[in-house]
């Protein structure tokens, strides 16, 4: 685990599905485990992660629940500090990660904790980008070197531009409502809440 386990990359998965709803950390490690089995996940990683994200008053806990014979289990909830981080997390990593990024994904899996406006535009401003970075493998490979010593130039190039493409698909079906949007809702502090 980083030294700063805020920047552990499941951080920001948890506070997804804290979004989602409240969970003890047993859920949450099957939760994660189910929906993304490239991440690995054990339940202690979790527990610490969960009692980090307290501390910092991104999280909070109530009190310890038996249900049943299973051991007594502490149930999160995300807070309006939480839920801040997290939309600034997806933010940042919609913008600023690399293409076909482990990152990218865990962002663009939540980009609807976003406005809907604010959403297509970042993811806009993405595609821009990896269009600025095909036009910069264009002039890839060099006369004088041999394709097969340049291959990867051609894969990131089929890579990058297919991502391009993904993301001015996803940007136009969000514009046209295609795709169904969370209503926003305001939190105490007057931002808006999935």
């Amino acid at each position: 685990m980083p030294l700063d386990a805020s920047r552990n990359s499941l951080v920001l998965p948890i506070l997804g599905l804290l979004v989602e709803q409240p969970a003890h950390g047993y859920d949450i490690t099957t939760r994660l485990r189910d929906r993304y089995g490239h991440l690995s996940v054990t339940r202690s990683t979790i527990t610490s992660l969960l009692k980090v994200l307290e501390k910092a008053g991104l999280v909070s806990s109530g009190p310890p629940e038996r249900v049943g014979n299973r051991p007594p289990r502490t149930a999160y909830e995300l807070t309006a500090a939480g839920l801040a981080d997290f939309r600034r997390k997806v933010e940042v990593g919609v913008c600023d990660t690399p293409a076909a990024s482990v990152d990218f994904v865990m962002a663009v899996a939540y980009v609807g904790v976003l406005p809907i406006d604010q959403a297509a535009s970042i993811l806009d401003g993405r595609a821009d980008r990896l269009d600025q970075e095909l036009a910069a493998l264009s002039g890839l490979p060099d006369g004088d070197v041999l394709e097969v010593h340049m291959l990867e130039v051609a894969y990131w190039r089929t890579i990058v531009a297919t991502e391009a493409t993904w993301i001015r698909t996803l940007v136009r079906r969000i514009r046209s409502h295609e795709i169904g949007w969370p209503a926003q809702q305001t939190d105490k502090q007057g931002s808006a809440e999935a």
